[in-house]
């Protein structure tokens, strides 16, 4: 048996930047990709701390060292610049496996930067 379970977050980051004519996703700053194990379109939910939104995407690589979070297209009307947001993935494993994996969790600073 296979189930989903949490795979990776980016706890508590703060949308930069929302562009309501990009085609869709979300940018985020490479380094903060790959603390949190993130690659790029790989499919995400973000969950928005200020409204209660959730939304499911994917990811576009940001400059790496610019703290971008930018929500992109029709997602960009759920969340507002200056807003946290959770960015969460997930992975289908084994339930064996499942049981001993540990989920990666990144809980940026100020600036969304890692320290």
């Amino acid at each position: 048996m296979q189930i989903e379970v949490l795979k990776s977050k980016l706890h508590r980051v703060t949308i930069t930047e929302a562009d309501l004519n990009y085609i869709g996703s979300i940018t985020i700053d490479e380094d903060l990709m790959d603390a949190a194990m993130l690659i790029e379109n790989e499919k995400v939910q973000v969950v928005n701390v200020n409204n209660g939104a959730r939304l499911e995407t994917y990811i576009i690589k940001g400059k790496r060292g610019s703290g971008v979070v930018c929500l992109n297209g029709p997602a960009a009307r759920l969340c507002a610049v200056g807003d946290t947001v959770i960015v969460v993935s997930y992975a289908i494993m084994e339930l064996e496996e499942a049981k001993r994996y540990k989920p990666v969790l990144v809980f940026p600073q100020s600036g969304n930067k890692l320290s």
